[in-house]
């Protein structure tokens, strides 16, 4: 490791103050802060000694996201093969198949966010922001398998540049960059972003294949096929990341574990989107509000939503109690997109979204009812403040 940092500092000396590759600084100092903890220390005001930064922050999400990455690239391999007369593959090979379907998305998807994130950050003499070490990721695995990489670039780069930098980049934002990259490809190239074959790896070109999900069979008022466990496991079509329940579990207990996610806005979420559905099963005019509460929670992406796109730091609700409303309003927004709008039966996407723009009007009206509670607590008890 010694020899590593010795290496690491001969190569920093020409982005140094007064050496020839000054002005590209910042980006050497992305690389470096990325290998070792950062070794400069603050000179003035608060000093804040800790272990963890925000690309340590940053880094622990991914590690979270690992077992649906995994268990996505497999489910690729067994959705295709499970619909190919004759196939009878190993694990390995399923995992194989998938592995090199996802990889050249996670590529391009780095590639291009990073290469912007550097671009900014040379231009404007700041340090690069961590915060796409995670968008990185989450992008490719909430698209279609199959979806074009010059479209995925596209959708990164709309993503990164009017989702982020416009507003000043990480820690500025309004809206989730990821679920924007998902937005924009949705509304741009619809058909490569819904339909019966998008999920499901080469349905689009292969005839006889279908890729059709629970959610879309139940806007089409057809019963699915596939079992609870089925849905649980995540051996259903979907996008890499949005299928394994039990995956995306164990990432939320990382989150949670480490206190980089809020258990709030996942529990929150689950209730009002449980709430929902009971209301609607209670009226039962189609097979969507006939579909019981768990099944709602274990289709569709709405479990991977809530655990790594709703609980973003950035733009979710910064409060406690706004934490709880912001949590219940996207399950609550989710089931009501999902029933009310059969053109497009997910409605996770649209809910954070919506609520992203809605977050900072929440927090706003809990701490003006603090202030207010604490003016008249004044008023009854002048020497009692808190």
């Amino acid at each position: 490791m010694q020899f590593l940092r010795n290496t690491v500092d001969k190569l920093k000396k020409p982005f140094l103050k007064g050496g020839k590759l000054e002005r590209y600084e910042k980006g050497f100092q992305a690389i470096e802060t990325f290998l070792f903890v950062p070794n400069h220390t603050t000179k003035h005001g608060a000093h804040v000694r800790d272990g963890i930064d925000l690309k340590r922050t940053m880094m622990i999400v991914v590690i979270a996201l690992v077992p649906a990455l995994l268990f996505g690239m497999y489910n690729i391999g067994y959705q295709h093969f499970s619909q190919v007369e004759g196939s009878d593959l190993s694990l390995i090979h399923l995992f194989g198949y998938g592995f090199w379907k996802v990889l050249p998305s996670i590529i391009v998807s780095y590639a291009v966010g990073l290469g912007i994130e550097f671009a900014f950050a040379i231009w404007r003499n700041h340090d690069v922001n961590e915060g796409y070490l995670v968008s990185g990721l989450l992008i490719p695995m909430i698209m279609p398998i199959d979806l074009p990489l010059w479209m995925l670039a596209i959708s990164v780069v709309f993503a990164v540049v009017i989702g982020k930098e416009v507003f000043g980049g990480t820690g500025m934002n309004i809206f989730n960059p990821a679920l924007l990259a998902r937005a924009f490809a949705f509304f741009s190239y619809p058909n490569f972003m819904s339909g019966d074959k998008v999920w499901v790896s080469d349905a689009m070109t292969t005839d006889g294949m279908s890729g059709a999900t629970v959610l879309g069979s139940l806007a089409q008022n057809i019963t699915p096929s596939y079992s609870t466990m089925d849905m649980f496991l995540g051996l259903i079509p979907g996008s890499v990341g949005e299928t394994s329940k039990l995956a995306i579990i164990i990432g939320a207990l990382i989150l949670i574990a480490t206190g980089i996610g809020s258990w709030k806005i996942m529990l929150s979420g689950v209730i009002g989107a449980v709430v929902t559905v009971f209301a609607f099963n209670a009226v039962g005019l189609n097979e969507l509000m006939n579909f019981s509460w768990y099944n709602h929670l274990m289709v569709g992406g709405f479990a991977f939503a809530i655990v790594f796109m709703a609980t973003d730091p950035v733009s979710a609700a910064q409060t406690e109690r706004g934490k709880w409303m912001y949590g219940f309003l996207v399950g609550f927004f989710t089931i009501m997109i999902r029933i009310f709008n059969p053109a497009y039966p997910e409605g996770a996407m649209l809910a954070i979204l919506l609520m992203n723009a809605v977050a900072p009007t929440i927090d706003y009206y809990v701490v003006n009812s603090n202030i207010v509670k604490r003016k008249k607590r004044m008023k009854t008890n002048p020497l009692k403040t808190a």
